[in-house]
């Protein structure tokens, strides 16, 4: 039995059990897949529907419309008599932005890929340094009201920490140097960190948005852009080498991209301008060998961040301030 066969087998099967706002995979062959979307990758769209897991390939599939939207093509419009067979609207162009979180945005489809120079000159802004007085990092941010994102080990044990914003006027690039910035969250073992710039004369930041690390093949074109030995705004390009290299216990991004002390807690984009992953070390001994964080980590840490708040009464706050001890007390009490 061909694979198209199979197809329209399941999508009749299903038709049934169709729901009002269940997402819906339209093949070439005019059958139809209904269910859960869980992922939709570039040679792939996985479907749940109810007892298993569909993998259908790109080849396959002629468009995929979300369940509100596939619901409201169904609806039949008052006043108006359909003759022949019936005809599904074509969707709208989906916006850049697919979900909207409290302090990040979750990107959608953007459309086709664009060159690097085009990229940076649109999100080189987003792109911060970060500087402690112990070292300086990189860092790009969430949201226009100044959260942001680095790596842990780039402000592990400070406290003193600015940020430098390369804000662009007139064509011209300025930079400024922000002091009120505060510890928001912390996760040493993922080696991430979230930052808040708190000035008051802080204007509106330009921002980046989370893609999906999930969705990259391996050969990809990828760029960093960061402050490798304190140099800012350096932009490195590479591809994605693998995107399941285990070290340590986790699994990282690993890319040819150029990454060095200093880039750490940048970004790592596509070529749609999305962040996929947070650039945190390379192997010293050899070239063309960096890491990141993939972007659903990044995104696992932000959703849950009140479990990683930089509080002291934080039991997994890596750091925990006790008391110091009482001796004046006691000695107060023993006269």
């Amino acid at each position: 039995m061909s694979f198209k066969v199979t197809l329209a087998l399941i999508a009749s099967v299903l038709a049934a059990r169709t729901s009002a706002l269940a997402d819906v995979v339209e093949l070439k062959d005019k059958a139809a897949i209904t269910g859960k979307v869980l992922a939709e990758k570039r040679d792939a769209v996985v479907v749940d529907v109810g007892y298993t897991v569909l993998v259908i390939p790109r080849s396959a599939v002629t468009r995929v419309l979300p369940g509100d939207m596939a619901a409201a093509s169904a609806k039949p419009t008052a006043n108006k008599t359909s003759v022949g067979p019936a005809k599904v609207a074509a969707p709208e162009a989906k916006p850049a932005v697919e979900t909207s979180h409290d302090i990040y945005q979750a990107a959608g489809k953007t459309g086709s890929e664009r060159n690097i120079r085009d990229l940076v000159n649109q999100l080189g802004e987003a792109v911060v340094q970060v500087r402690a007085p112990s070292g300086l990092g990189s860092g790009f941010f969430l949201n226009e009201e100044g959260f942001l994102i680095t790596n842990f080990h780039v402000i592990e044990g400070e406290t003193q920490i600015s940020i430098e914003v390369y804000h662009q006027t007139g064509g011209q690039l300025e930079r400024k140097t922000y002091k009120q910035v505060r510890i928001v969250a912390m996760n040493k073992f993922a080696d991430l960190a979230l930052l808040k710039i708190d000035d008051k004369d802080a204007p509106k930041f330009k921002y980046v948005q989370i893609g999906s690390a999930d969705a990259l093949a391996v050969g990809e074109r990828v760029f960093a852009i960061g402050s490798p030995l304190g140099l800012e705004r350096t932009v490195t390009e590479g591809i994605l080498s693998t995107k399941t290299r285990q070290m340590g216990g986790d699994l990282y991004l690993q890319t040819t991209a150029q990454i060095n002390p200093g880039n750490s807690g940048g970004p790592l984009f596509n070529l749609y301008g999305e962040v996929v992953g947070v650039t945190n070390m390379k192997i010293t001994s050899g070239e063309g060998l960096g890491f990141a964080i993939p972007s659903e980590m990044v995104r696992f840490f932000l959703d849950h961040r009140d479990a990683f708040a930089y509080a002291n009464d934080n039991p997994s706050n890596p750091y925990r301030y006790l008391e110091p001890p009482g001796h004046t007390k006691q000695k107060a009490n023993q006269d």
